[in-house]
């Protein structure tokens, strides 16, 4: 894909257009990041309150027991939204999915270990310990440059 910017200074609104022979799947996927407005705010609720929580703040977000969860340092809440919702909303460069049921913000990972065979443990910064499914170890692995 080649990308070419140009600066016009007679130009009063950034304008963004796509030249291709046909309509693609990575075409889709831009089209579909280029048009919505991602919220960098989640919704979460702890003790019958409703907090807005900033992305950077989040550590891990997982699902159990029909439930999904949001970490941060202040604690544990529940979010009204499914996994692969909040995962269409977060941030790519930043949070990435383990596992079916858990999603990690790469910026609060302390280390990987690699040393058990088949699998990647990952320390997050709230000394959490979680691991990355064998599904998705060639993706984090990929990801990493490992």
């Amino acid at each position: 894909m080649q990308i070419e910017i140009k600066i016009d200074s007679l130009c009063t609104e950034p304008r963004i257009i796509i030249i291709t022979d046909k309509m693609t799947e990575e075409i889709n996927h831009m089209l579909k990041k280029l048009s919505k407005d991602t919220p960098q705010i989640i919704a979460g609720f702890k003790d019958d309150k409703f907090e807005m929580l900033k992305q950077e703040e989040v550590i891990h977000i997982y699902a159990n027991s029909g439930k999904v969860f949001a970490v941060t340092e202040n604690g544990r809440y529940v979010i009204r939204s499914r996994l692969y919702e909040l995962e269409e909303q977060l941030d790519e460069s930043k949070f990435v999915r383990i596992s079916n049921s858990e999603i990690i913000n790469l910026e609060r990972v302390k280390n990987f270990d690699l040393s058990i065979t088949g699998t990647i443990c990952v320390k997050l910064s709230n000394d959490t310990v979680t691991y990355v499914s064998r599904r998705y170890v060639t993706k984090i692995k990929k990801l990493l440059g490992i």
